[in-house]
Order: structure tokens, then sequence, then C-alpha cells
């Protein structure tokens, strides 16, 4: 006879296929699906939703939890993830869960619309439905978990982490950006610099390129695929990874830095513990965790004196044009106040996230109204970067998170930012000769020693767990300071 802790792996695993096939549709959805299907996918995507809710609320669950005898560290692990998930499920009404995925996909797709029309008033109403359900989902959670509501929903993307704990290091580093930008602008205004030649840089050979490049920093191909999306994002599963990025002719540099940014996430994915493959243990971290790794890459790793060195000739040779060293150091590494998040620079970037993380607790508490939010993201960007956005389309309707549901996340971009100098000044101490390997176009050694160290962890640790084993103390802003003041105020 089974034993209660092996019917929850397999209970388990039936729900992580579930979460599996939900991931393909999502990818699809993006990636694929004609826009005549989005309604029938939004109901595909609710009943597997409510399926996996039903199978993980299911009292035997909770019976096998009773009883169930862990005998490894990584089994009482595994056991005390299951029982949080279940203590959500049971929470939650199934009727609830449904209703806010479908809300989230058809709010979507109007934002898609909105977006190329710069129009906010026709998402307003979806938006609010979004942002309702979402309110009435963390009330239920944060009373379950005795939690905060809002603490609630960030648990769901990074957990061991709450607002509290993130306002007290962003709030630092809004003074540390006070400072620094001014100081960093001047600096680079000063300087001479070469620029990248002119466009067009084909479409083709940017994408043989990334291949090319995301392949060399470790990705497998035979189990990944690179499509095109309006939104870049990693997705799919482990052994089915699913990258999508979005080029631009007249710029390079943003696809290609966007796919080793989700190569950075892939990466993670394919080096979980297969061991605990489909359960709770052997995911990833949390999203924090997760933006480290993609982070860590992209900005730690390609954009590092050592690796552009290498990567020059690289692309002189694919583009037929005269690309430097220090032209792509120029392109890469740019300061500039900008209002895009995702084009922002390493030093702005917190920024941009500190905002959306303060709307949308105001907008989760109620404090906020959606018919506001507009007013309320420039009258916060104006005080943050001292630039107001020209029209919606560069300000609150730039990012898809909000309309698909996901409050919370934001967060974990800053968070993970911080914990990839973390990671990458500890990795340099135990790899004296990284950066020589990264001249050469080698990743193997940080590949290696991020999946010792983060990946092969799964979730057996927490956040600040993993950051204290690999770097021997919990999250520490200060890392990520010397990181940008070595960069760009030296």
């Amino acid at each position: 006879m089974t034993s209660a802790y092996e019917r929850l792996e397999q209970k388990f695993a039936r729900i992580a296929v579930l979460n599996e096939a939900s991931a393909m549709l999502g990818w699809d959805a993006a990636a694929m699906m004609p826009d005549g299907g989005a309604e029938a996918r939004g109901e595909q995507l609710a009943t597997l939703a409510g399926l996996a809710h039903e199978f993980l609320a299911s009292p035997e669950i909770g019976e096998d939890l009773e009883a169930a005898a862990p005998e490894t560290d990584w089994q009482e692990a595994n056991v005390g993830l299951m029982r949080e998930a279940y203590i959500r499920a049971t929470a939650l009404p199934r009727d609830l869960v449904e209703a806010s995925v479908r809300a989230g996909r058809a709010c979507e797709t109007i934002w898609r619309a909105a977006r190329k029309e710069s129009d906010f008033a026709a998402v307003q109403a979806a938006l609010s439905e979004v942002v309702s359900l979402t309110r009435e989902s963390a009330q239920i959670l944060g009373q379950a978990l005795d939690l905060a509501p809002y603490d609630a929903l960030m648990s769901q993307y990074q957990r061991g982490i709450t607002a509290a704990d993130a306002s007290a290091i962003f709030t630092r580093y809004e003074a540390f950006l006070k400072d620094a930008l001014p100081r960093a602008e001047a600096l680079q205004a000063a300087r001479e610099h070469e620029s990248l030649p002119p466009g067009p840089y084909p479409e083709a050979v940017q994408e043989a390129l990334a291949r090319q490049l995301a392949a060399s920093a470790g990705l497998k191909f035979s189990n990944a695929r690179l499509d095109r999306s309006a939104h870049p994002f990693c997705g799919g599963t482990p052994t089915d990874i699913r990258i999508t990025t979005r080029y631009d002719e007249a710029d390079f540099a943003s696809a290609l830095t966007g796919v080793l940014h989700e190569t950075g996430h892939a990466l993670y994915e394919q080096n979980l513990p297969a061991a605990f493959a489909r359960q709770p243990v052997g995911e990833a971290a949390g999203m924090a965790m997760h933006e480290s790794q993609s982070l860590i890459i992209e900005m730690q790793a390609v954009r590092s004196d050592a690796f552009l060195s290498h990567l020059a000739p690289i692309l002189t040779q694919a583009f037929g044009k005269p690309i430097t060293p220090p032209a792509l150091k120029r392109r890469l590494r740019h300061v500039e106040r900008s209002y895009i998040r995702v084009e922002a620079d390493e030093l702005t970037y917190p920024a941009h996230v500190l905002l959306r993380f303060r709307l949308e607790q105001a907008l989760l508490s109620g404090d906020l109204a959606v018919a506001d939010l507009p007013a309320a993201w420039n009258d916060g960007f104006k005080a943050l970067l001292g630039i107001t956005p020209p029209n919606d389309a560069q300000g609150c309707l730039q990012d898809i998170h909000w309309y698909d549901g996901a409050i919370g996340y934001f967060p974990s971009y800053t968070l993970g930012a911080m914990a990839a100098a973390q990671l990458m000044a500890a990795a340099r101490k135990a790899l004296p000769g990284l950066d020589a390997h990264l001249a050469q176009g080698d990743f193997t050694p940080l590949s290696v020693w991020l999946a010792e160290h983060v990946h092969g962890l799964g979730a057996s640790l927490g956040f600040n767990e993993i950051l204290t084993a690999a770097t021997g103390e919990a999250l520490n802003p200060a890392h990520f300071e010397a990181h940008l003041t070595a960069r760009y105020l030296a």
C-alpha cells in the first residue's frame, strides 16, 4: 500500500500536469493564437484552473497531509509547501478562482488593443473587475494565512518577503538613486562615446544570433523554442521551455538582451531537481529568485566588460557592420530617464518598480480608484524620475501584469536584481577566473556554480535562505549599490 506521503506526491504531480497545460495554453495565446480565439481560451484556462483548484482543495489531500510522515529534509520541505498550497486552495471558492482567470484573460485581450491606441478608458471597466476580484481573493487569503492582503498576494510570487521588507529596501534605493542618477548622467555626458552604426539589422540575423548566444549560455534547444510575442517572456515547463521576444530592425540590442534575460529564466527551469519534478519542492524558489537568475545572465554577465569584448566581433561579422565594445557599452549601459520599464537601464529600473509597488498597494486597498490610475501614475513617475509620460501607452498601459491579474509580482524584479548582484559578487570570489571565461564567451563556470547554489536547490529553501547559503548573508542591497557604483559612477 502507498503511504500518505506517496499519495500526496501522486496528487500534486497530477495538479502540476494541469498547470503545465495551462502554461502551454498561455504561451500559445501570446505567441500563436488568433485574436478570435481569446474568448474560448479564457474559458479553457478558467476550467483548468478550476480543476486544479478542486483537486488541491479535496478532503483527501487534507487527510493525507495530516497523516504524512516525511522521511527526509526534502520530503519535509515538500510537505510544508503542500500544506501552504492546501490552505490557499481551501480558503478560496472555486467560482472565485475561475472568475478571476476569466476576468484576467478578458482584460488582457482588451488591454492589447487599448495599449496600441493609448486608450485607458477602453480597458478601465475590465481592469476594475480584475482589481475587485483580486481584492476579494487577497482578503480571503490574508485571513487564511494570517497575512495582510497585499502580503498574501506577494507570497504567491515570492514567499518570505513582505511589503514592509520591500518598502524598506526600496526607500533605501530611492535615496541612493537621488544622488547617483545625476552623478551618473554628468559622468556620462562628459565622456566621449562611440555609437553603433545605423540599421537595418535584419530580423533573421537577430534571431539566429539570439539562438546562438542562448545556446552558448547553456540553453538546450532540444527542449526549448524561441518565438515572437508582444511582451517577451519565458514560459512552458522545465522540459518544454518557451521563450518569446520582439524584434526591431533599427536596434538589435533589445531583442538579443531580452532573449538572454529569458535564457536566465530557462536555465533555472532546466536545472531544477529532476528527482522532485512536478512537486512543490522541485519548483523554483520564487519569482524574485527567478528574476535574479535572468538578471545575473543579462545584466551581470552579458553586459560586463569581459563579455562585451567577446560579443562585439561576433556582431560585426553577423551584421557586416563595425561594432566595437565601446559602442556596445554605450548602447547597453546608457543611463537615461525613460518611460518604458522593459527598456530602462539598471540604475533607473528600480524606480519603475517602486512606482508600481506603491500604486498596486493603493489599488488593492481602495485608496486609489482605477479611474484615477493614469493621473496617479504620471504624478508618481514625475516625482521619481522628473519626467511625465506623454501618453498612457508609455505610462500605465505599458505592462501586461495588472491587466492579467498579476498584482504583487512587481517587487520581485528589483529584489531579483539585488540578489543577482549579490550572487555575482559571491561567484567572482569563488571563481577567480570567471571574467576570463566570459571574455571567451564561456558561461560554463557561472552556470555550474548557479546550478549548485541556486537551481538544484529548487524550493527546498526560501529566498533569503538560498542567498545566505550561497553568499553568507540574506539580501543586502549594498551589493547592488556597489555594482552600480563601479559600473556607472567610477
